[in-house]
């Protein structure tokens, strides 16, 4: 599918394009140049006050954590009490 540049460099974005992406008036894009070509990539923003959940420091936390459920290094306490004598021992 070919697309023209319009007055002042706008894109039409076809809508089987934007229905298959998902992509709705006021989304962002990320572009980039791949190559000698121009990738337009969807982006989601966040609220600013949640970015820290995303950081690599916090991710690489979430992975790890992910990884002692997935093997079974939890422990389960039935209240607070239980789990605050599981965690004094």
């Amino acid at each position: 599918m070919t697309i023209q540049i319009q007055k002042r460099f706008l894109v039409r974005i076809p809508p089987d394009v934007r229905k298959e992406l998902g992509l709705k008036e006021g989304d962002h894009l990320e572009a980039r140049v791949e190559g000698g070509r121009l990738v337009l990539v969807p982006m989601k923003t966040l609220p600013a006050d949640q970015a820290w959940f995303w950081t690599e420091e916090w991710q690489k936390g979430e992975r790890e954590a992910d990884e002692d459920i997935r093997l079974g290094r939890v422990i389960k306490c039935k209240s607070v009490n239980d789990l605050v004598r599981e965690l004094e021992r």
